[in-house]
């Protein structure tokens, strides 16, 4: 989750909010920047247990993680309560977070290529891999935990959390799964106008489904198949309905900056940050806040800080903040850390591509939308949405993205342009099965039915 806003700026009116938004329009002589994030699920490899915060007694944690990460890349601290919970690039590039559970997450710097991207994570996972060795810990490439329960899994030490544990129950009967036991990868990505940002957006929300396809990869859970290809993926559909889903609205007339505030301003709260503490308003209603009427705060009024962090607990398939969020993926291997980025900026950043997207989507319903999003976890690329497979939607985007990603032409030390990263998703394609079958295949065979052979085969290499 993102770095929480420390900005006292009072919010005097509405259209202030939309104004924040669209400040995040670039132009169209811009250069147009990728940011990855991906999140990791670390592990004890000698017993094949989680990794607390403090350590188990025996040697660190994640705290130690993050500190000795800080000492090898000079990164500033970000505290919660004295916690050490992240990490921040003193440049403004990127930053470390831990998940709930503590998933282990690169929020990275925006970026001009998928190439610069590949170069991050290497220098990422080196750093990491350099610090977590002598700990004993290594690394998931699954979008869920495989083995633990929940009682299992170690909480994280941040405040903000805490609020969300105790409403999650009350709004949905998987939120605290989501929280604690999944991982994903997600890409962010500019628009250069509000018009640029409806498309994209719309784009985004079609084919997410597709990409939750594409990158099924958390077919487990306590210990055992649970019979979805993405578990990550069907523990959102049962987290917060406020709060998730597909977004309709997006996809109707007028649709624009003005029409997301209006929704963002129904979503519920969860918190209101002042100084170093969270106060819990979870349910409370932010016009509320914006008029100086939350009852847990009164008189207390809004500012922009308060705007970013709650734009922040909204989780629909596609975010709009200042840039767009792609948020159907599981969490997974290497390949598929940059294979994200570079299928969206195949579709984003070349006018042909984004056109040729919009009308492959553009037929679609919003009934054919939400059936194609609740049958994705189960099927995958079997799944299907207007007398077509995902399987052949899928080799359609990619061959759309692979054909933008040339037009874009950004060449590596090796002369080679960004489509080279597309090429695990065109495999997953080809052979019509995901990441997901092949680690059942695996679990029914080489791991005799047990899931201790994910510690192995699933580890993220650093």
């Amino acid at each position: 989750m993102a770095r929480d806003v420390s900005d006292t700026t009072p919010i005097t009116s509405q259209n202030a909010l939309v104004e924040s938004l669209e400040a995040g329009c670039k132009g169209v002589d811009a250069v147009l920047r990728i940011g990855t994030e991906h999140e990791k699920i670390p592990f004890y490899a000698d017993r094949l247990a989680p990794v607390p915060y403090e350590g188990d007694g025996k040697r660190g944690g994640v705290r130690s993680l993050l500190e000795g990460l800080r000492e090898r890349i000079g990164w500033e601290p970000i505290l919660d309560q004295d916690n050490l919970i992240g990490l921040a690039d003193p440049r403004g590039g990127g930053a470390i977070s831990l998940e709930p559970g503590g998933q282990f997450e690169l929020s990275g710097a925006p970026l001009v290529d998928v190439h610069a991207t590949q170069a991050e994570l290497d220098a990422h996972l080196s750093e990491l891999g350099a610090v977590a060795r002598p700990l004993g810990v290594k690394f998931l490439d699954l979008g869920c935990s495989p083995k633990w329960s929940r009682a299992e899994t170690p909480a994280m030490p941040k405040q903000r959390y805490a609020i969300m544990s105790a409403y999650m129950p009350k709004v949905g009967s998987r939120g605290l799964d989501m929280m604690f036991r999944t991982a994903t990868v997600q890409v962010n990505l500019d628009f250069v106008s509000e018009a640029d940002m409806v498309e994209k957006m719309r784009v985004g929300i079609a084919l997410q489904p597709v990409v939750t396809a594409l990158f099924a990869n958390s077919p487990f859970l306590d210990g055992r198949p649970t019979g979805q290809l993405s578990q990550r993926s069907w523990i959102w559909r049962d987290t917060d309905p406020d709060r998730t889903g597909m977004l309709p609205f997006v996809f109707e007339e007028g649709f624009g900056f003005e029409r997301y505030v209006e929704y963002a301003l129904d979503v519920p709260m969860y918190f209101v940050k002042r100084g170093d503490v969270y106060h819990d308003v979870a349910g409370a209603s932010f016009r509320d806040l914006l008029a100086g009427r939350l009852p847990q705060l009164p008189g207390e009024r809004a500012t922009m800080s308060d705007w970013a962090n709650h734009l922040s607990t909204i989780f629909p398939e596609v975010r709009l903040k200042t840039y767009l969020e792609m948020r159907g993926a599981d969490g997974g291997p290497r390949a598929h850390m940059t294979a994200l980025p570079a299928l969206f900026a195949g579709l984003y950043y070349d006018r042909v591509a984004l056109d040729q997207a919009l009308q492959m989507t553009k037929g679609w319903s919003a009934a054919a939308r939400e059936t194609l999003r609740a049958e994705v976890p189960t099927r995958a690329l079997a799944a299907g949405i207007e007398g077509r497979s995902v399987r052949d939607i899928a080799r359609d985007m990619l061959e759309i993205a692979a054909a933008g990603l040339e037009r874009r032409a950004r060449f590596d030390a090796q002369g080679r342009d960004e489509r080279i990263y597309l090429a695990p998703l065109e495999r997953i394609v080809e052979e019509g099965r995901t990441l997901a079958e092949r680690r059942l295949e695996a679990y029914r065979g080489a791991w005799s039915e047990s899931v201790d052979g994910a510690f192995t085969d699933c580890v993220i290499p650093m």
